[in-house]
């Protein structure tokens, strides 16, 4: 064997034995930085694309929609914008970030997270501590800088279902390993949002544990039971108070109270026939100038309808349509049950609070005050919806 064949040999040798990172793989050439293995599936590069789109109109439509509450506060149309350009720029790295980090390191810190989550909103409900906005205490932090601990508890919830279902020791005919540890946890979350109160993360946190349990095998008639008992205490709940009692009906008839309840579904109704097929034009909506409350926030789908029209309005409603059917698909084609579970998870959160919100917005659903993905004004809402799209894009890149 000559000179050249047996450094040939030993180069091979060398080559099979080295040991990798299960979810990473060396650069061409093998020179330069490991990076994660897997491909730009068309799943990935779907749900890649959309969420661009749908960040960057929610950027633009930010800056138009809040300019008249932003003169008001500041006397300058740019400041609300100046902040949700920050928060966006900081959920587009903790998205590429994520995105690239395998999904299953994320187990190790489910639980701890999880009590972390619930020690926060025990927190929020504490005089001194919450900070109160519109007769609710949703927020910690001090002076501007305030998030809402229950955009950390979406994801965290998420993570937590997943990690308790996916567990191979574990069969879903056992209840006390798999069923009930989500119910518990579950239901103490549902009941610290409804002390905020908070109806419609309460109601989204509801459908993410609903929807993972129903996915990985849980008892059909045993789901069912539960969700009749929780949701006849809930509706019980709703009804026993009359401001809430007047925003969950008041979308059955917004006319009956055209000066009260039902101003907000009216004035949001009438933007977005204002807007017709084109809309009115970027930036020329009249609703956002003090008729249209929280234009910026949980209505911005409104002021999208009134200045691009029933062509803008489409888009989006399209773009999460492509979200729900990649995250779906993305969760049939994960490399294991952990993945296909967390998929489910966060394709169901951000889904279903887009049809919530834009339900609100055409007076079809209940106002809940929940915001647009993406799209609405807030930083924690942002941030957490652009780190757990990070985290699917992961289960997307390593799909089979």
């Amino acid at each position: 064997m000559t000179a050249t064949q047996r450094r040939s040999t030993r180069r091979t040798q060398k080559s099979a034995t080295r040991t990798r990172h299960p979810t990473a793989k060396a650069a061409p050439g093998g020179r330069g930085p490991r990076r994660p293995v897997g491909r730009r599936t068309p799943l990935f590069l779907a749900l890649f694309v959309t969420t661009t789109a749908l960040v960057t109109l929610g950027v633009i439509m930010v800056l138009s929609a809040s300019a008249a509450v932003s003169i008001e506060d500041t006397n300058s149309a740019w400041s609300l914008f100046l902040r949700q350009l920050m928060w966006t720029s900081l959920g587009a790295v903790l998205l590429l970030v994520l995105m690239r980090i395998d999904y299953r390191v994320w187990r190790k810190v489910a639980r701890p997270v999880m009590a972390l989550c619930v020690l926060l909103l025990v927190a929020v409900i504490i005089p001194g501590l919450g900070i109160k906005a519109n007769g609710a205490a949703r927020w910690l932090g001090v002076g501007s800088l305030t998030f809402q601990p229950s955009e950390l508890v979406k994801l965290t919830l998420v993570l937590f279902v997943a990690d308790i279902l996916a567990r191979p020791a574990r069969s879903m005919a056992d209840n006390r390993s798999t069923t009930r540890p989500v119910v518990v946890v579950t239901l103490v979350v549902v009941v610290l949002l409804m002390l905020e109160p908070h109806l419609g993360a309460t109601m989204i946190v509801m459908a993410i544990a609903t929807s993972m349990l129903f996915l990985a095998g849980a008892p059909i008639r045993r789901m069912a039971g539960l969700g009749a008992v929780v949701g006849s205490i809930g509706f019980l709940g709703v009804m026993a108070s009359p401001w809430r009692r007047d925003r969950l009906l008041v979308f059955l008839h917004p006319g009956a109270d055209p000066d009260g309840a039902g101003y907000q579904p009216l004035q949001s109704l009438h933007a977005i026939t204002s807007g017709g097929l084109s809309g009115v034009g970027l930036g020329e909506s009249r609703a956002k100038w003090g008729f249209l409350p929280y234009a910026h926030t949980d209505f911005i789908f409104a002021i999208l309808a009134e200045e691009l029209g029933l062509i803008g309005a489409t888009f989006v409603v399209g773009s999460f349509a492509v979200i729900g059917v990649a995250g779906f698909k993305t969760a049939l084609r994960a490399p294991d049950r952990f993945g296909m579970l967390l998929a489910v998870g966060i394709t169901t959160w951000i889904v279903f609070q887009a049809v919530l919100n834009i339900g609100a917005v055409m007076a079809v659903l209940p106002v809940t005050g929940v915001t647009l993905p993406f799209m609405s004004f807030g930083g924690s809402s942002v941030v957490m919806t652009m780190a757990a799209m990070g985290v699917l894009l992961n289960i997307a890149r390593q799909g089979r």
